[in-house]
């Protein structure tokens, strides 16, 4: 059982390269119980590719989760501005 539910969605776009990519974690129950990472990844408005790791407790999971946040933020991925409401109007 998943005590707490992990999910992240970063972005790194850069103009000058035609770069704009997307990476998605979510750490979900399997239908057994245990704790399964998913990652997802590609280019902004792609259909993208899809990785699953699977983990007997969900410590692991966190631990990869962490290890690959890490290593997206080192390489520029930044959380999705949101955008007011109010901005707009």
């Amino acid at each position: 059982m998943i005590a707490q539910r992990y999910q992240l969605y970063v972005e790194r776009i850069d103009a000058k390269k035609n770069m704009a990519r997307y990476y998605a974690m979510s750490i979900e129950p399997n239908l057994f119980g245990d704790a399964c990472l998913i990652r997802r990844w590609g280019r902004i408005g792609a259909g993208g590719q899809r990785l699953v790791h699977h983990f007997r407790r969900e410590e692991e999971a966190v631990e990869l989760f962490l290890i690959v946040l890490r290593k997206k933020r080192s390489r520029g991925y930044r959380p999705k501005p949101l955008i007011r409401q109010d901005a707009i109007e």
